[in-house]
């Protein structure tokens, strides 16, 4: 705990710091506006060169298709004109059509600028948006800090508490992202590019070899099944529909299936007690407190057995998750403040949340016991859990 002779110490640096942001930003907003001029103006003049070709493409193309006539005329009517005029005819109109090529082509280079700097300029609309809303946002702080600070002094331990809570949640989120985004990448996007090219190798094939139509049309139905399969377990592994219909137990089996069968770690799950449903809250903490433990027994305990039990009481609900992996040092993986420990704090701070107790004991070559109870809430809880 912070002594109250230094906390007007801190926060005159906070609001310092955040008066310097203000002006850092400020910054960025002026030479992001400036760079957002600049585009602007190149785009105004892209748009005008491309009018220009425009109608000089027109009156281009004009020439060509009179250059084109004469000459099917001459072809048309040889015997009247001598071998110089014939000559001048097929000069000319192969003339007009590269020079009416060329225009194209600068067309459409400059139209493909075009669309580069509308684009860039829409994203730094964006960014002057946004740093302006932030500046505001910043602004609000720093007025209500400058006058507040004598109320807040007494409150700093709960904020560092609430700031430590939100560093580490939003960490572990981004992790998640992270692997969403990697499961995504590797398994859907990947069969759906697949099933594009498919689909135009298809449509071909009707054209040159009707008959094998049917068989990659085969293919290509378990392409998107396989799609399918995987979205849906993804869809699973965000929010499994059978712990919001059915509850705990059968989703944490659910997914200790699909676990089994994807990593080949021999997982056991039993459980004790009268199964009745807890808040939704409770619900979704054990379930991702279980998604988290057996996450990190993938990457980093090079386990063969994993034992999980949960034990229904009449007034707590415990739940212990144990492997015969590698283990390791739990005051050196915790200070560290790597990947690894994300997924630590995120479950002591679910626990925490639900005023539960939470252990874990590891040594290296011991494996890894994780403990917890939380209290059971009987009364109707309001609280929605969260993924």
């Amino acid at each position: 705990m912070l002594e109250t002779s230094n906390l007007d110490t801190i926060f005159s640096k906070i609001v310092q710091h955040i008066k310097e942001s203000q002006e850092q930003i400020y910054d960025i907003a002026e030479h992001t506006r400036a760079e957002h001029d600049n585009i602007k103006d190149e785009l105004e003049n892209v748009k005008k060169t491309v009018s220009q070709l425009i109608k000089r493409e027109n009156k281009l193309r004009a020439q060509e298709r009179a250059a084109r006539i004469k000459l099917m005329d001459v072809s048309k009517n040889f015997n009247r004109y001598n071998e110089q005029d014939i000559k001048m005819a097929y000069d000319k109109a192969q003339k007009m059509q590269l020079e009416l090529a060329m225009l194209q082509a600068q067309e459409q280079m400059l139209r493909k600028r075009r669309d580069n700097l509308e684009r860039s300029l829409k994203r730094m609309q964006d960014m002057l948006d946004k740093a302006n809303n932030m500046n505001s946002h910043l602004s609000v702080v720093f007025e209500y800090l400058s006058k507040k600070l004598p109320t807040i002094s007494s409150s700093i331990e709960e904020l560092h508490q609430v700031q430590k809570m939100g560093i580490s949640i939003i960490k572990a989120q981004e992790e998640e992202r992270k692997r969403l985004a990697r499961e995504i990448h590797d398994g859907p996007a990947q069969l759906l590019a697949n099933v594009v090219m498919r689909a135009e190798y298809i449509l071909k094939l009707m054209e040159v070899n009707p008959a094998h139509v049917k068989k990659e049309l085969v293919n290509l139905q378990e392409l998107v099944r396989q799609s399918l399969r995987d979205v849906r377990k993804i869809i699973f592994n965000l929010r499994p529909m059978l712990l919001d219909d059915l509850g705990l137990v059968p989703a944490i089996n659910r997914y200790i299936e699909d676990y089994t069968k994807q990593y080949g770690i021999n997982t056991k799950f039993v459980s004790f007690g009268k199964q009745i449903r807890l808040p939704q809250a409770a619900e979704v903490s054990l379930f991702r407190i279980v998604q988290e433990a057996l996450n990190n027994v993938q990457k980093h305990a090079q386990a063969r057995q994993v034992m999980i039990k949960i034990e229904q009481l009449a007034d707590k609900i415990t739940l212990i998750i144990k492997d015969n992996g590698r283990g390791f040092n739990v005051e050196s993986v915790e200070k560290n403040k790597g990947h690894e420990c994300y997924g630590l704090i995120n479950m002591r701070e679910r626990v925490q949340i639900l005023k539960g107790e939470f252990k874990i004991t590891s040594a290296p070559g011991q494996g890894t016991l994780i403990s917890l109870s939380i209290p059971v809430i009987t009364k109707d809880c309001r609280t929605t859990g969260s993924a």
